[in-house]
């Protein structure tokens, strides 16, 4: 285990959604050629892999997580020889390409799919379908095989008249479910992994991957959406072994993204000795502000439960081998700054930035970054729904007033939780597309950029982009922050997070106020006489009394 810590414990992901990083051809979208024009910056920042995207052939009804051919470059991202360059310069610059699989389900343009709309029995064979009843028509199709709800609102069946049967999508109708069950697509699925990794490709993500394995009896959820019968699913674990022995990918970076899933999972599927994947995204901690576990329903962050959710993964998956993937906002998340902490003044919003930093790269396992987080880029100050592009934010707009809301009420619940606060494009510079195109972006650029943006960071020592250069660095030269053991520790406020690492005689205590009010932090003495390694106030110094902590202070303490 702990040569495995070694191996992981020093590395940091970013993560590219290609759409928003940079444009390269003036068209106001994203694409390879723009990562290759950024891997200066990358390198600079001291990153050591980038998990990009998809960008593979697709209509982009899920913005690529709708695949039709996963062996082919979408044209608006641009061609094979430019992901071959970009994967020559990576590698040149010293950083990994981790690619992004969307095995649960593929677009239904797919070729695959639609060999199955024509009635050809091998390819209806690889997708969920079921019989509907024999008098279903489209006007009437009856009762769908179960009453499972889809992630992104309504039945998570979809009716096709010509062969009277429903296909299951979790997610959007146009991504129908595959049938891990049949070998045969879990031969093709293997062949594409083998595609990319004969490119020089050094790792994978694999989207959604614990949903791959549903039951063989379908039945009706009485007491949820449906998750609790396909999540970690029966087969799940056999199916993650056999693709990376038969893939050859157990050696590499490997993270799944996991839906709704328990620690006893997580373990299992990241512990060396089952060789399924190299480390796991878990969401618990992003469902604090869920109002009743509601996406939709807005409260505020409860730093408790948020407390409880980092304990309770953090020393479990340790204590059995597990590895954590640590993260606070990806593509799909609101900004973490917007989220638990203030970004109302430029003070606030740095102390938030550098807060949300601090508490998760000091902790144990593999962290990542979401392109712009290291500039402290926040949520778009969007006025109107026509601003918004994530067919989920469109969908549940309407949905929300359908339940009574008002127009208002559901546009300020949507700007809080939309996808699209993460999709913005990346901030480069003041000018008006902040340095993303020359021409009109897909979405719009927050008005923010004038002042959070890499021009005006990457030069400033005491910016928000320098502080995550420090995280950074201080990951791959402190042993302890890699491979140490971690235990949190008892808070004196609610609003405190606090943990130490320990390996060796070396000691790390890290402590973290959330909210914006002085609180005190740690009993008299629990950080006595120890050496300040990272603080985001100027005036910080050893401390034997109480610890007090301002306003979206951190700091950590270390002891050799």
């Amino acid at each position: 285990m702990a040569n495995r810590a070694r191996t992981l414990g020093n590395k940091v992901v970013y993560q590219i959604y290609v759409r928003s990083f940079q444009d390269s051809d003036g068209d106001g979208i994203g694409d390879l050629r723009g990562i290759t024009h950024r891997l200066d910056y990358l390198e600079h920042l001291g990153v050591d892999y980038l998990w990009i995207t998809p960008f593979f052939v697709s209509p982009q009804n899920d913005n690529g997580y709708d695949v039709a051919d996963y062996r082919a470059v979408e044209p608006m991202f641009g061609t094979m020889d430019d992901f071959d360059e970009l994967s020559r310069e990576a590698e040149a610059h010293g950083i990994g390409l981790m690619l992004d699989m969307v095995f649960n389900h593929t677009s239904t343009s797919h070729e695959w799919f639609r060999r199955a709309l024509a009635g050809d029995p091998r390819y209806l064979a690889y997708y969920k379908f079921v019989d509907a009843a024999p008098d279903a028509t489209a006007e009437n199709p009856g009762v769908p095989p179960t009453n499972w709800v889809s992630k992104f609102g309504g039945s998570a069946w979809e009716y096709v008249p010509s062969l009277n049967k429903w296909y299951l999508h979790l997610f959007d109708k146009s991504q129908a479910d595959l049938d891990w069950d049949n070998p045969e697509v879990r031969a093709e699925l293997v062949d594409v992994v083998r595609f990319w990794k004969a490119k020089g490709v050094s790792g994978f993500r694999f989207d959604v991957v614990n949903l791959i394995s549903k039951p063989a009896v379908w039945e009706d959820d009485h007491e949820g959406d449906g998750r609790r019968f396909y999540t970690d699913g029966p087969h799940v674990h056999e199916y993650l072994q056999e693709l990376v022995r038969e893939s050859g990918i157990d050696d590499m970076v490997t993270v799944g993204e996991m839906s709704s899933t328990s620690i006893d999972n997580c373990v299992r599927y990241t512990n060396p000795d089952f060789h399924e994947l190299s480390m796991a995204f878990s969401f618990h901690h992003l469902k604090v502000d869920y109002l009743n576990g509601d996406k939709w329903a807005l409260k505020d962050p409860d730093i408790p439960e948020l407390r409880a959710i980092f304990r309770d993964w953090q020393e479990q998956m340790t204590e059995q081998g597990g590895w954590n993937a640590l993260f606070w906002s990806n593509h799909d998340q609101p900004r973490p700054n917007s989220r638990f902490g203030d970004v109302s003044t430029p003070d606030s919003w740095r102390r938030t930035s550098e807060l949300l930093g601090t508490c998760i790269h000091l902790m144990r396992g593999t962290p990542y970054i979401y392109q712009g987080e290291e500039l402290g880029m926040t949520n778009p100050d969007f006025r109107s729904i026509d601003e918004y592009r994530d067919v989920e934010s469109k969908n549940y707009y309407e949905i929300l007033q359908e339940e009574g809301k008002s127009a208002e009420e559901a546009f300020r619940i949507v700007s809080e939780r939309s996808r699209d606060d993460s999709r913005t494009p990346v901030q480069w510079d003041a000018t008006p597309t902040a340095g993303f195109t020359t021409s009109t972006p897909w979405i719009g650029v927050p008005s923010n950029h004038v002042t959070v943006n890499a021009e005006a960071e990457v030069a400033d020592p005491s910016s928000v982009w320098s502080f995550y250069q420090g995280l950074i660095r201080l990951r791959k030269t402190e042993p302890v922050i890699q491979e140490g053991d971690v235990r949190f520790l008892p808070v004196l406020s609610d609003a405190v997070i606090a943990y130490e690492r320990t390996l060796g005689s070396t000691r790390v205590v890290v402590a973290c106020n959330f909210s914006g009010d002085d609180v005190a932090a740690l009993a008299a003495g629990a950080v006595a006489d120890g050496e300040v390694l990272v603080a985001n106030y100027a005036d910080v110094a050893a401390e034997r009394g109480e610890l007090r902590l301002r306003p979206y202070e951190v700091r950590a303490y270390v002891w050799r």
